[in-house]
């Protein structure tokens, strides 16, 4: 039997006296897309930071299981050298850093990590250069500090970008699609798919059925108040765009 590559297990977690994931179990397989859908206030966002290990986020009991390892007793940068990705919402700036070598470092200390040798500048820049352009990534961009000035879009390509050098095994995209117009929509959906293959998966946060039209998800959850009520196939997204969350709510 396949081992899954994540399983939660009856997980509570809180930011100070707020418990915001309220008893919350799932299992994912390599090789599957869940969307993970809900009203505002849910605890979607808070989901992907406690996965991610942020900093001010308490589990206060059950259990993530990472490949086989404890996630829980990695810090964050040992959970993104394993292979969790986490595309933010709204991606910070970081002013002074440039694109390329933040790129490469991140790079490095993956390839580090499993054993593999670490790119050259000469090396590492022809394979920057050839994944941005396979992502309509004006090479400029490469040239700035990490967000600072960037567009909407720019930022959330450049977040695409990164998943396509680091190859993570599991990226959660909190709203990737906010602030996107149809164009910027249609390129980061055509890079996360050229993404998806047997070995990895994705936690797709959204709120709108227009980004699982490009990106189709497995699996799809319902999340409200810290937990999942209802579990379905790609079919169940419809059916909420249609008819809102209010049905279901009243079913929990």
């Amino acid at each position: 039997m396949t081992t899954p590559l994540l399983v939660i297990k009856d997980l509570h977690a809180c930011v100070g006296d707020k418990e915001i994931i309220k008893g919350l179990s799932l299992t994912i397989n390599k090789g599957e897309v869940h969307a993970m859908m809900g009203p505002n206030g849910a605890g979607k966002s808070s989901l992907s930071y406690v996965l991610s290990g942020k900093q001010g986020y308490e589990v206060t009991s059950g259990e993530i299981v990472f490949k086989g390892k404890n996630l829980l007793d990695m810090s964050v940068e040992e959970r993104a050298r394993e292979g969790v990705f986490l595309s933010l919402q709204y991606p910070v700036e970081i002013p002074g850093v440039g694109v390329s070598n933040f790129l490469k470092h991140s790079l490095n200390a993956v390839r580090k990590h499993n054993g593999e040798e670490e790119l050259d500048t000469i090396n590492f820049m022809k394979l920057l250069r050839s994944e941005a352009n396979s992502l309509g990534i004006n090479p400029e961009m490469l040239k700035r500090f990490v967000n600072v000035g960037f567009s909407g879009g720019e930022k959330k390509r450049f977040e695409t970008l990164q998943m396509a050098l680091l190859k993570p095994s599991f990226s959660i995209l909190d709203e990737i699609d906010s602030g996107l117009d149809i164009d910027a929509l249609k390129t980061v959906s055509e890079g996360v798919n050229n993404l998806r293959n047997e070995d990895n998966a994705f936690l797709l946060i959204t709120h709108y059925q227009r980004l699982l039209s490009y990106i189709v998800p497995d699996v799809v959850h319902i999340f409200a108040d810290g937990k999942i009520i209802k579990t379905g196939d790609k079919s169940l997204a419809i059916e909420l765009e249609e008819n809102g969350y209010a049905s279901f709510l009243k079913e929990d």
